[in-house]
């Protein structure tokens, strides 16, 4: 039997133990792995390559909260000097599911150039999907983008 001074006790720590509790974090704006955006994937080879290219660990740039990893100088050297005409849409993550209003982790491999932008999906099944709704499924992530992050 709770003494009425625990049962004070456990009323008064409610509040507390609500503050306590941990909150919902939103997604960060650009998906990473271990701090790498698109997998240390080089971004710029999806353009000039025309194929996901691992980036060197010694190439690096930081932008928008991750780590961009590149091939060669050169391909930084564009990111830097331009990094929204290189990097993903909706921040690297799944492009199907940012059409369908929620985040999903994305894999270099599963991408796709439509009208000059880098996107990118959970597998390639999944990109496949994307692919077979353009180009209505891009006008809806745009439009669930960004408050999908949380």
């Amino acid at each position: 039997m709770l003494t009425r001074r625990a049962t004070l006790g456990l009323f008064a720590a409610a509040p507390l133990i609500t503050l306590a509790a941990p909150a919902r974090a939103a997604a960060p704006a650009v998906f990473s792995r271990r701090g790498r955006a698109i997998r240390g994937a080089d971004p710029v080879a999806f353009f000039t390559e025309g194929a996901p290219v691992d980036g060197s660990r010694q190439i690096t740039h930081e932008w928008n909260g991750a780590t961009w990893r590149f091939a060669n100088e050169d391909n930084r050297a564009l990111f830097v000097a331009d990094p929204e005409r290189y990097a993903p849409q909706f921040g690297g993550y799944c492009a199907f599911a940012a059409a369908r209003g929620y985040v999903a982790t994305s894999v270099p491999e599963a991408w796709s150039i439509v009208d000059d932008k880098l996107y990118l999906n959970f597998s390639l099944a999944v990109r496949d999907s994307w692919t077979a709704e353009l180009p209505t499924i891009i006008a809806e992530g745009e439009a669930n983008w960004p408050a999908i992050l949380g």
